[in-house]
């Protein structure tokens, strides 16, 4: 056991994250392992300046960097049936929904905001994995609707921001019913010849991997994100092969083409902010009548972009 754990009671452990993260000191690096102080590392925007690990990262921060002036309005979300299953494993689900809105101060996995991005107007949905692991339930199905129904409304580009282990146990055949909910939203947006962009971040996985996180027009990905359906270690011991190094990571997947281009979070505004003048400028050209015109470019759709693929 470390004695980090076996602090006396009424002596303060600073090394020790508690459910707020308000009152840690400091934070040990997931990559390097360097004690970093929280002061700094909240400066840093949860990244590690030795060796530039991401670490997670809240809604209300991540919303904050990337809108002008950290401005932006919250959208308020329709809330569905509570607990329609009555489920139950060691506490009743609605007791569970309770403690993470308690913990987190949100309703659900995913916040809906407006802004404006170097002065373009854009709808922005954030996913947080500290809410139930950011599971997709009937509450995000609903959430990315009205993230699609507002930049319809409002002619302009969602932007999605993806972290989430999979869909929500407790909802059973209702949380796998919002994969198909959710392409829908997406192909509102693209039907509206609006840019959707998605912006993967550690971790994307599961049915939200397999419905809207991989249907961007252009995917981003932070470094280092672990992306993939099913997990490195089931995937081995299912073909019983050693997987390469790296596999699942968002570098991996850039040199296979499934992810556009890695950008370090400190570039994730001036990036978007690229892309959806870019792919705006292009599609308000475009021929309605045309089909083939609007529809995004299959490859390399950031390339006019010319955005740096090395972090500083």
């Amino acid at each position: 056991m470390s004695w980090l754990s076996n602090i006396p009671p009424g002596i303060k452990n600073i090394f020790k994250r508690e459910d707020d993260g308000n009152d840690t000191l400091w934070t040990k690096c997931g990559g390097c392992g360097e004690m970093i102080f929280q002061h700094d590392l909240d400066a840093a925007h949860q990244v590690c300046s030795s060796c530039h690990h991401h670490l997670p990262i809240g809604p209300a921060e991540r919303l904050a960097m990337l809108f002008d002036d950290g401005a932006y309005e919250l959208i308020d979300v329709p809330e569905p049936v509570t607990d329609p299953l009555k489920f139950r494993d060691e506490k009743k689900y609605v007791d569970r929904l309770k403690d993470y809105r308690k913990k987190t101060g949100q309703q659900d996995a995913m916040q809906v905001a407006s802004g404006t991005i170097d002065g373009a107007a854009a709808i922005v949905a954030v996913q947080n994995f500290k809410f139930m692991g950011g599971s997709m339930g009937m509450a995000l199905g609903e959430a990315m609707l009205k993230a699609a129904e507002q930049a319809v409304a409002r002619r302009a580009p969602l932007i999605i921001f993806s972290a989430s282990g999979g869909a929500r146990m407790q909802e059973g055949i209702l949380s796998l019913m919002q994969m198909p909910r959710t392409t829908l939203a997406v192909q509102m947006v693209k039907e509206a010849k609006l840019p959707y962009i998605v912006v993967l971040t550690h971790p994307t996985t599961g049915g939200v991997t397999a419905s809207y996180a991989m249907l961007g027009d252009v995917n981003l990905a932070e470094p280092g994100a672990l992306i993939g359906f099913a997990g490195p270690r089931v995937i081995e011991q299912t073909i019983r092969e050693k997987l390469p190094e790296g596999f699942q990571r968002s570098e991996f997947l850039e040199q296979k083409g499934m992810v556009d281009i890695v950008v370090h979070r400190h570039k994730i505004k001036e990036a978007l902010s690229k892309l959806v003048r870019v792919l705006t400028k292009e599609r308000r050209q475009a021929p309605v009548s045309n089909v083939a015109a609007i529809e995004p470019p299959k490859t390399a759709p950031v390339a006019p972009v010319q955005l740096d693929k090395a972090a500083e």
